[in-house]
């Protein structure tokens, strides 16, 4: 939606007014369409660049206002979190040395971003698809930027919706969970590519830019972690869909389909079809001013009209790929924007994801134009889902045939890619470098997703999740600074543990392997399970798996019949609760206190881990 001063359709006749509007745009710019009124023979590129904003300890910092302030660049703006902020590059033509420039001029952003973020209490900026180190407490709406445009979408959106929206994502791990505002849609973090394609391409340009988008994300899928879980590859194509998904509970019963979608079908006859039909398929939300607004009117003129209300209604609807309309200097001209590539791992890594992107929307071969005839659009939806869930292990079906993501990228898509880029008079020594790092990608069998699920898995061998997400964020942060592609990261490290201070947080040292009981399991069971397991403590939890009392092996010794006791009988019903970020002085005073040798941890009312007297005895504490 932009800087536009929006309002939510709460009566009739604002509805109408609106539709009134959207469909003179509709109507202007099929005049535009018969009339070729499109700037021709020239073709640019663009990107958005979406940052996350972290504080010393690598946790989300919500200082994105004040560091806007600072930054002081028209080229920056907001973004629906607190945590984020948005660069936008300027247009290159496609030729020469433009992604050499395009890495120059997003490094010369970033530099600026970077220095205003330290001086404002030495926040960092973090270039990653989903921040490992968000928690669900960061995730709420006092974290929204305040702005009315947010709130508005917010506010309508749940209305439509009629309760909470809902998160349910599996992968290695499964995630569910409700929420109350569309801030878990701020997790995402992308680096959206603009592609500039003549009026007389943009229907076969279209088709193609869905064709590929599965073997694309495939080599550049960067978001495998949420909250600590191991999803999707790419998690950020299943949580982008579902935490602003309206249709379980609405009341229109035009709102069929998710307003996060891959597409429909192939576009055939007109561009515009994609237009009419997003018209067709969703309710307007939003409205805004749109005194003096006459595209028709304008077009007589020769005035292009900037088509304010099409611009409107796309921005509560979220395609992979997306048509994009828009006038400079009174030309216009028609781009397609790929909203499916993740931020980071390294602003090297970004542009070879964009050239491989832009190389392969240049090399389109001439037998899929008309692409209908040759491949169903489900294959390519279908291949775009399979590549977010599994990444570069991707297996797809490619025109009729089964094929491997490495085989199809390696023996056909980076050829194609190549052959484009040159017939552009792409500088050959980019081409080399760039691409090169999506061979390396290949060849080395990392991407940046298989970085952090590894990194991950290695860490937590020898420390807690929460801490594990917090070394992730050091060493992707470091790396980005020297600019490294992920290819060459080596894995994360855990640091050494045992210099831990009693200003430290419980995080580092908490025990996470964590075994409960529930209230009618009989104490026979729960001595068992202390034996097998070789512990001394176990959380008890009710049906509606909240902790409600603790047994300890202290609490079952003499017991004979173990059988004719349930943990409701002898657990300790006092419990103190603690939770990740209190310090290991604050836990150890409050265990102290109590007189107790454990105390469960606890965040958002989930249990996510166990501190033990043991685990305090392993450190020195000053």
């Amino acid at each position: 939606m932009g800087s536009q001063s929006v309002q939510p359709i709460s009566s009739r006749s604002q509805r109408r007014q609106f539709i009134y509007h959207l469909l003179n745009d509709i109507e202007a710019l099929d005049m535009m369409i018969k009339s070729d009124a499109f700037e021709k023979g020239i073709q640019r590129i663009g990107a958005e660049q979406e940052l996350c904003i972290v504080n010393k300890s690598y946790r989300p910092s919500f200082n994105a206002l004040k560091i806007l302030e600072l930054i002081n660049d028209k080229h920056f703006t907001t973004e629906l979190g607190l945590f984020n902020l948005e660069a936008n590059l300027d247009p290159l033509k496609l030729k020469g040395k433009c992604f050499s420039k395009l890495e120059k001029d997003l490094t010369q952003l970033l530099k600026k971003a970077k220095s205003a973020a330290n001086a404002i209490e030495e926040n960092k900026i973090i270039l990653t698809g989903i921040l490992p180190t968000f928690k669900r407490t960061d995730l709420v709406f006092e974290n929204m930027t305040p702005y009315q445009r947010y709130k508005v979408l917010n506010d309508v959106m749940r209305k439509v919706r009629g309760d909470d929206f809902r998160v349910r994502v599996r992968g290695v791990d499964e995630l569910i969970l409700d929420h109350e505002s569309i801030l878990f849609e701020a997790c995402n973090t992308s680096f959206q590519v603009h592609l500039q394609i003549d009026l007389e391409d943009i229907i076969d340009q279209y088709n193609w830019a869905q064709a590929i988008a599965g073997p694309v994300l495939s080599l550049m899928t960067n978001s495998p972690l949420l909250l600590g879980r191991e999803l999707w590859s790419e998690t950020r194509i299943a949580l982008f869909q579902q935490s602003i998904d309206l249709r379980n509970k609405s009341h229109l019963l035009r709102e069929q389909k998710a307003r996060v979608s891959f597409g429909n079908d192939w576009a055939r006859d007109s561009i515009l079809e994609v237009f009419t039909d997003d018209v067709a398929r969703y309710a307007p939300l939003v409205t805004s001013d749109f005194e003096d607004n006459d595209p028709i009117s304008d077009l007589k003129k020769g005035i292009k009209p900037d088509l304010k209300a099409i611009g409107l209604h796309n921005g509560t609807l979220y395609k992979w790929n997306r048509v994009c309309y828009g006038v400079h200097n009174n030309i216009a001209h028609l781009r397609i924007e790929n909203r499916y590539i993740p931020a980071g791992p390294s602003i090297k890594d970004e542009v070879a994801n964009a050239m491989f992107w832009v190389g392969l929307m240049l090399g389109m071969p001439d037998d899929c134009k008309s692409i209908w005839k040759r491949m169903a659009f489900k294959d390519a939806k279908g291949n775009f889902i399979k590549a977010a869930r599994t990444g570069l292990d991707t297996y797809f079906n490619w025109f009729g045939k089964g094929i491997s993501a490495k085989k199809l990228v390696r023996k056909i898509l980076l050829p194609m890619a190549r052959e484009g880029l040159l017939k552009a008079n792409v500088d050959r020594n980019d081409v080399d470098q760039y691409l090169g790092i999506i061979t390396e990608r290949i060849d080395r069998n990392t991407t940046g997703s298989k970085w952090l699920v590894r990194s991950s898995r290695f860490l937590q061998e020898t420390v807690s999740r929460a801490e594990a997400n917090i070394l992730l964020t050091h060493y992707m942060y470091k790396n980005q600074q020297a600019n490294i592609p992920v290819h060459e990261w080596e894995l994360a490290q855990p640091l050494e543990r045992l210099d831990a201070s009693s200003n430290d947080k419980v995080h580092k040292i908490m025990s996470t392997q964590i075994f409960t009981v529930d209230e009618n399991d009989s104490i026979r069971l729960i001595r068992n399970v202390m034996e097998w397991k070789h512990i001394h403590h176990i959380p008890v939890i009710n049906d509606h798996n909240k902790i409600v009392g603790i047994i300890s092996a202290k609490d079952i010794k003499g017991i004979d019949k173990f059988d004719d006791y349930s943990a409701e009988d002898l657990m300790s019903k006092d419990i103190k609760i603690g939770h990740p970020d209190m310090t290991i002085d604050e836990a150890e005073t409050l265990m102290n206190s109590h007189a107790i040798r454990c105390l469960p941890i606890v965040d958002h009312d989930e249990l996510v881990g166990i501190l033990t007297a043991t685990d305090l005895e392993k450190i020195n504490i000053e």
